[in-house]
């Protein structure tokens, strides 16, 4: 089964997603990771030579790619924000799990990340308006959602119980 995680920028998918696929035995993967490799570009020279639109693309046709492949795929801030790239998880039958991490928390871990353009260009006011936006997005295209307020390992071991089940 295809487990992808979702949520704000620097709401430790990455990190999370990595014990959970030791703990389910299986891959993981992250999307930027592999838009980067793909396009053999940094993300913002993605964004700033063809553009956040062509990203965004590009993001979720590499979700759909994943669908159907045992893994559990760290997505970008963005990437189940766009319905198709959601529904396309859900209908392939897909988890797609959220990690619910208060907007400071998140803003601490990414507020000097230069690989992140939408932060460089952001006010923290303006991320946290984006944030309040996307999180009601997340909530809505997601199958399961985790209050992170325990350690990673135990994340993990939550995501690994629910696909389990």
């Amino acid at each position: 089964m295809t487990v992808f995680l979702c949520g704000f920028m620097g709401c430790g998918k990455s990190t999370v997603g990595k014990l959970a696929a030791k703990k389910l035995g299986c891959g993981f993967c992250d999307t930027d990771d592999l838009i980067v490799r793909t396009l053999d570009m940094t993300i913002p020279e993605i964004f700033e030579q063809k553009g956040e639109p062509f990203f965004r693309k590009t993001e979720a046709e590499i979700v759909k790619s994943l669908c159907g492949k045992k893994t559990v795929a760290a997505c970008g801030g963005g990437a189940m924000l766009n319905p198709d790239t959601a529904k396309a998880a859900a209908d392939s039958g897909c988890a797609v799990i959220f990690l619910d991490v208060p907007f400071d928390v998140c803003y601490e871990r990414i507020k000097n990340d230069t690989n992140r353009p939408i932060v460089m260009r952001s006010t923290k006011e303006e991320l946290e308006q984006l944030f309040n936006t996307r999180r009601e997005v997340y909530l809505k295209h997601s199958t399961l959602c985790i209050e992170c307020a325990d350690s990673p390992m135990e994340i993990a071991e939550q995501i690994a119980a629910a696909v389990k089940k």
